[in-house]
């Protein structure tokens, strides 16, 4: 047990802001704390309870609730009395042990920072690569922490740490890992939450690690303590505070002398001399309006000489982000430069909560705002909820209401519309809520997605839909060989969630299908070549004199049967060839894959005052019985048929209206079946495809094509299904139309 003397003293810190009744609570938790804990020590050789202690303390500067500074004090409890630990709920309640646990499940960011500081990334892209794994990391950090608070209890446990060490100056003991994890992912997250003095803090030490001869330089420049400096703004605050008052003006004065790791990371990235530094001291007024703002300027100069080059009016004109503000630089008494910052409280409110934001312009360099607008408005308020909290002066009846009050909606804001998870290289891949292992395949590569075959999560095997939290640890298991490739079912939402995956997946299928279209097309020319004797013919000339640019362009027309034959072979005997070479696309109905064209009634098709006449469906309207139909007599491939009111055929009717001829449906092979293109509209949605799919099922529909697109929260659906008449298409399409979400059906 400690002294009475040092216990009230200790809890006096600790239950600042508190309700007696809250007060008691944390007071004995801590003497709880004082008894469990007795004389053991952390790795670093820190006494726990003088651990626990100062995290306590810190999280009372910040004026927590009672429930987040029990949890500072109780966080090294699991780990040093586990079973101990697993009777606390019935003690300090769930909330302190839910807060405890997501706490100790933070700490395997450790290994995972960790992994990705010591990465080795080579060329130009390196430095960016790691600050862009850096802010991934802070957002995994967030998005881990189903409750704020266990954010701010990580980030005074990482002050605590660091003071130990400072304290009983052994830098040798820091590792240069955790210093720098510390700079990079620790204090920019107190500087986006806006936690001013422990983002200081953080970086003040870190560098004196990282850079210890640095650090004694700058100090050594600055000539003076930092409490002299400090002294030195309360006592610029007070001079302009009675200025202002003298004038009438009312002003919101702060002020803070710049830490050192501020000072060299400005001289540093700018290559300035110290003796170039003007704002190592610096004040903010804060006024009600734009007018004031230009008289409390007026005022700064008279009373100090400004430095002309050094003012910046971004009031007039605003930075490119949309920042506001006077700045100026002021030479005040025995020499001492002064940065003094004046704006309105809008103004402020916009720099410190809005696009235009510190962190934000400071770490991503004032671009990109758009992309990170609606988790920058979560951020926001969390910093409003931080500021608003420890601004506000707690009386003994309004106390606990408050403090209550804040839990709840700093518990409420969490960070999950994104997910964070990591390679077996701990490098963070960030990707949507409800992402699958197939999203995370193609978020590391195109390649890796398409040769996707199985995954294991945290080194179990997992099914490919599983959906994904942060913190996990993905593994792709990879088919080996160029055959590999991914499969039309991962269009499903079930399978994957990302638009950039599906993108990647259909430009995989067009892709094989444009190659196989070419190839199809190569080998129809290279028949139509053997069977004429020109086998050694140049392909290009050949796609030339047939009106095509490319040869590419040209295979992929007769892998679509849209080449007249007869023109192919016009031009290889040297031939004018047909001026309508590039016929309309045609689709045949098939009783066998393998027949391309039929003849008179075989097809189903009688033409009018001929027999034995060859006939082709056209694919543009694609006609199946009882459809009314007519015929266009071709040049080469005999009569095609139509719809009447097919855009196509009334336009070859207007040019040649004598080609035109009359048919009608005869006598088919009841196995005969024709393609038919259903067009649908939805709103999109978990299931859709699924659900139509089982109506054509159903049905006894053959589907042999489909196509989805997915833009704005609209499906955009084409199907291609065989029918033997329209009669069981037009109850499909009935069906499909009280499908949930559906907007419109057609057939095109």
């Amino acid at each position: 047990m400690v002294s009475p003397i040092t216990f009230v003293n200790v809890t006096e810190k600790i239950a600042t802001g508190l309700s007696p009744e809250h007060s008691k609570l944390v007071a004995d938790a801590y003497e709880f704390a004082v008894e469990v804990y007795d004389d053991k020590k952390l790795d670093s050789g820190q006494q726990v309870i003088d651990f626990s202690r100062t995290v306590c303390i810190i999280l009372a500067t910040l004026n927590t609730d009672p429930e987040t500074r029990i949890a500072g004090l109780l966080m090294p409890l699991p780990e040093i009395n586990p079973a101990l630990w697993e009777k606390m709920e019935g003690r300090f309640g769930s909330e302190v042990v839910g807060l405890v646990d997501n706490v100790r499940q933070l700490l395997k960011l450790k290994d995972i920072s960790g992994g990705l500081l010591q990465q080795q990334v080579g060329g130009k892209n390196a430095g960016q690569f790691r600050k862009d794994q850096a802010e991934t990391l802070r957002k995994m950090l967030l998005a881990m922490a189903s409750d704020m608070r266990v954010v701010l209890i990580r980030l005074a446990a990482r002050v605590a740490g660091l003071r130990y060490i400072a304290e009983i100056k052994k830098l040798s003991d820091v590792s240069e890992q955790y210093a720098r994890e510390t700079l990079e992912l620790y204090a920019p997250l107190a500087n986006r939450l806006g936690i001013w003095q422990m983002k200081w803090e953080l970086e003040d030490l870190s560098f004196r690690f990282l850079e210890p001869d640095a650090y004694k330089s700058i100090a050594k420049m600055l000539e003076e303590k930092r409490v002299e400096r400090e002294e030195f703004i309360e006592w610029a605050i007070r001079r302009v505070r009675e200025e202002l008052e003298n004038a009438g003006i009312q002003a919101e004065i702060s002020g803070r002398p710049k830490h050192i790791y501020s000072i060299w990371n400005k001289m540093h990235g700018k290559s300035l001399d110290f003796e170039q530094m003007h704002d190592v001291r610096a004040l903010r007024i804060i006024v009600p309006d734009i007018k004031t703002c230009f008289a409390v300027l007026d005022i700064i100069h008279r009373m100090w000489t400004p430095i002309l080059e050094e003012f910046d009016d971004y009031i007039s004109r605003p930075k490119p982000n949309g920042y506001q503000s006077l700045h100026t630089i002021v030479i005040a008494e025995d020499d001492q430069a002064l940065e003094v910052q004046i704006r309105t409280e809008e103004m402020h409110n916009f720099a410190e909560y809005g696009v235009a934001s510190h962190w934000r312009y400071k770490e991503t360099g004032g671009s990109d705002f758009a992309a990170q607008q609606q988790y920058d408005e979560k951020i926001s308020w969390l910093r409003q909820l931080l500021s608003w909290k420890t601004d506000i002066v707690d009386s003994v009846n309004e106390a606990d209401d408050i403090h209550r009050d804040w839990a709840r909606k700093i518990k409420a804001t969490t960070l999950d519309d994104r997910i964070y998870v990591l390679t077996p290289q701990a490098r963070v891949i960030d990707l949507p809520k409800g992402a699958t292992p197939i999203d995370f395949a193609y978020q590391v590569h195109t390649d890796v997605g398409h040769r996707c075959r199985g995954a294991r999560v945290d080194g179990a095997m997992v099914p490919l839909n599983t959906r994904l939290k942060s913190g996990q640890t993905v593994e792709i298991i990879t088919a080996k060989g160029i055959d590999a490739g991914p499969s039309r079912d991962w269009l499903n939402p079930e399978f994957a969630v990302n638009s950039r995956t599906h993108a990647k997946i259909r430009s995989w299928f067009n892709t094989i299908e444009h190659e196989e279209t070419v190839a199809s097309g190569r080998s129809v020319i290279d028949k139509i070549l053997q069977r004429e004797g020109k086998t050694s013919v140049n392909l290009e000339e050949l796609a030339h004199k047939l009106g095509y640019a490319k040869l590419e362009e040209f295979l992929l027309a007769a892998g679509k049967d849209k080449i007249n034959t007869r023109s192919v072979e016009q031009a290889l005997h040297g031939e004018e060839p047909l001026k309508d070479a590039k016929t309309e696309d045609v689709v045949l109905p098939r009783k066998s894959r393998a027949s391309s064209i039929m003849r008179g009634a075989k097809s189903g098709v009688l033409v009018v005052g001929a027999e034995g006449l060859l006939t082709q469906m056209a694919r543009c309207c694609k006609p199946a019985p009882p459809d009314p139909i007519v015929g266009f007599v071709t040049r080469g491939k005999g009569v095609s048929i139509h719809r009447p009111d097919c855009k196509n055929f009334l336009e070859m009717q207007r040019k040649s209206p004598e080609r035109v001829i009359e048919t009608d449906w005869g006598t088919s092979d009841p196995d005969t079946v024709y393609p038919v293109d259903i067009f649908v509209l939805a709103g999109d949605r978990q299931g859709l495809l699924r659900d139509i799919s089982d109506i054509f099922m159903r049905e006894k529909l053959n589907v042999i094509g489909v196509n989805t697109q997915s833009n704005k929260g609209q499906a955009r659906m084409s199907f291609t299904a065989e029918v033997s008449s329209t009669d069981s298409l037009n109850k499909a399409i009935q069906m499909i139309r009280e499908v949930p979400g559906v907007l419109d059906v057609k057939r095109l």
